[in-house]
This record gives structure tokens, sequence and C-alpha cells, in this order.
């Protein structure tokens, strides 16, 4: 085991001081943006889409290039179990925005992510997570965030709720709702990166827990080609719905999609609806997110975002798992020199409660420096790559 831990912390060091990855992707200081159409009719000062020499990349509000390195998962509820609530009270006076302003934003950066991918996180297993922020714990962010609007909640993970008819008018009627509630306070904020819609969608697949419900749609039709017809007429009412609703209070930010599981089944229907519509595919994937990411990208040609994924460091028997620093660098070198990747975001979480079992920091607050020293490393290489390229 000791042998295994310092072999891996070599192949990390040698991987993070490697130039010779930054030739993968090498551009010149001096290469213009190729102009890319997105579903924003109003980019100006906003995050973006652009091209540099081939790669796809994030373009900021100020008109630099961008990759997105998040963590997701930051629920200040972690921070209140009776023994550690001493900690909430004292040292944060009970304020969400006093938590987000001097404990949240100052870590992520001084770990070097630049992204808080998702903030919601698992309060018991397989039920819904827990609130998102608000704008004004946002502002108190003060960096790049993504945010997921519900207009559905046929998460793969989640047990209680019945699949909504999309066809339905009072479906149609919520998606204006969320849009009107979210998107409108939202819109002019030029921090937001863009719009998430479901967290692993059940399109075509189902998992025991939800099986009572089953998928959105029965994937024994599609094996006719009026089923491929139907799938594609209802993703496609999904998709427009979503979009329209969004753009009725929102010009500005970029459509990040459904964020799909990518190890399991996915209808190209459902892809092929979604792409008029969304500027990003987005992924969770626990497997093989390198291979599956370039995939995806050969075979839409669209721009994709590993939006969740992480692995739990093996060998370890404890209530609490920790995350795999390691496999996070090698991943996250992997995914940069891909130029269809515009990002990764880990599945951290920040601070690691009872049902998700891990985080970045335990219940006092104290860092898994292990891991996340190995992140940190990683992050500051990309950042350094990107600062010398651009």
């Amino acid at each position: 085991m000791v042998t295994e831990k310092i072999s891996r912390r070599v192949y990390l060091q040698s991987m993070i001081s490697l130039n010779a990855g930054l030739s993968t992707v090498a551009l010149s200081r001096t290469a213009s943006a190729v102009p890319i159409k997105t579903t924003q009719p109003e980019p100006q000062g906003f995050f973006t889409l652009g091209k540099r020499a081939g790669h796809w990349w994030l373009i900021t509000p100020e008109g630099k290039p961008f990759f997105t390195i998040g963590l997701n998962h930051l629920d200040p509820a972690s921070l209140r179990y009776p023994e550690n609530l001493d900690l909430w009270k004292e040292k944060y006076g009970g304020s969400t925005i006093r938590w987000i302003q001097e404990s949240v934003a100052p870590n992520l950066k001084k770990w070097g992510f630049n992204t808080v991918g998702w903030v919601q996180e698992v309060t018991v297993r397989k039920w819904q997570h827990s609130r998102p922020f608000t704008i004004d714990e946002y502002r108190a962010l003060d960096m790049p965030y993504c945010h997921l609007l519900p207009f559905t909640e046929s998460h793969q993970w989640e047990k209680h709720t019945v699949n909504y008819d999309f066809r339905s008018e009072d479906w149609k009627e919520w998606c204006d709702y969320v849009a009107r509630a979210q998107c409108a306070e939202l819109s002019d904020d030029p921090n937001l990166i863009g719009y998430f819609y479901s967290d692993c969608p059940t399109w075509i697949h189902q998992r025991p827990e939800n099986a009572w419900r089953g998928p959105i749609f029965d994937p024994e039709r599609l094996k006719s080609e009026a089923g491929r017809r139907e799938l594609s007429e209802l993703a496609g009412i999904y998709y427009k719905t979503t979009h329209d609703a969004i753009r009725r209070y929102d010009k500005h930010h970029l459509l990040l999609g459904d964020r799909y599981e990518a190890n399991a089944p996915i209808a190209m229907e459902v892809i092929n609806a979604a792409k008029p519509y969304v500027d990003v595919l987005s992924f969770q994937d626990f497997n093989d997110p390198v291979q599956h990411l370039d995939d995806w990208y050969q075979r839409t040609g669209m721009p994709v975002l590993l939006a969740d994924a992480a692995k739990v460091a093996r060998g370890r028997h404890d209530f609490f798992r920790p995350n795999d620093g390691a496999w996070y660098a090698e991943t996250l070198q992997a995914l940069y020199k891909n130029p269809g990747c515009i990002g990764f975001h880990l599945c951290g979480a920040y601070q690691r409660n009872k049902a998700r079992r891990r985080g970045l920091l335990d219940e006092r607050e104290q860092p898994d420096s292990e891991q996340v020293d190995q992140m940190k490393a990683a992050n500051v290489q990309i950042n350094r790559w990107m600062e010398q390229q651009f």
C-alpha cells in the first residue's frame, strides 16, 4: 500500500510538471476567435462560446478564453450538525452570506477552482437535493457559477416524483414559472455561466429505486420507426419549451441543458432534439469520462462539459470516504487536451455530510490535505497553461 501510494504521488508530480501536454492544445496568443452562433440573443458582456485553433472554449465577459474548473455541492447545512453547530454560530454568526465570503470563496480560489459547478447537495440519499443559492448568495460568492433549473425532477437518483407530461399546458406553465422566478433574477449577472436542467434525466433508462415510475419514454418503442419519431417529437417539445421559457426572461446566458448519465443508454433522438436549443452537451460520468466525452464530441461536434464526476479513493473502509486526488488530476489534464471539452466540475462536495460521506473539508472544516493538495496542483497547472496561451 505504501509503495502504491508513493508511486502514484511520483506519477502525479511528473504529470503536473509535464509541459508536453501543452502542445496538444497549443494556441497562438494572437489567434483570433472563430465566431460561434449560440442560443444567446444578446451574449455581449456575458459568458459565451468560441474557438481558438480548433479548440472550443468558454469566453469570459471580457473576451478571454476560459476552461471551467468547478466544484459541485456546497450546502451550509453540512455545518449545522449538533457536533459542529458551534462553528456555524460562533464563526459565521449563523449567516450563509458570511460563510460563503469567509470560507467558500477563499478556499475555492486557494485550491485553484475557478467555478462553482452546481451548489445543491445530497440531503437524504435518493431524495431531493438541498436548495440552490439565492441571488444574494451568488453575489457573495463573486465568482463564475452554473445554476440548475427544476423544469423536471426525473433525476436517476430521485425516487419520489412522477414523470411530467411535457405536452401538457400545466407543465409549460410550470416552466414559465421556473424561468420567471429564477432566470429573471439571474439574467443580468455576468458571473453566471449558464443553466443546467435535469441531473441525469431518465429519458430511456431507470434505476431500481424509481422503477415504479419507469423511464420517460419506453425504450422498447425505439425498435420501430414510429416510436423513434415519437421520442424525437417529445424531446423536441421539452427542449423548445425550456429554451423559450428561459429566453423570455434571460437573453444573455448559455444553455447547458440536461446533465446526461454517460453510463446509461442515451437516445440520439434526444440528443438531436436538444442540439438546436442548447449550447453545450453536459454529462455525468463516474466510469470513463475521458473516453466518453471524446466520443460525444466526435459524434456531435458540439462542445462538451464534464458536469459531475469523481472517484472515491479505494482501500478505505471508513464511513467517510475521500475523493481520489490523483484520479482527479489525471482526468483534468486529459479533458483539457480534448478540443471539444470546455471544463470539468468535480462531484465534491465542499464539506462532507453524512449522506454523501465525502468532501474536501471535514465536519470541523479541516481539509483533506492529501487529496486537496493534488487537486490544487492540477488546477494551478491548468490555470498556468491558460495564462501562458492567452
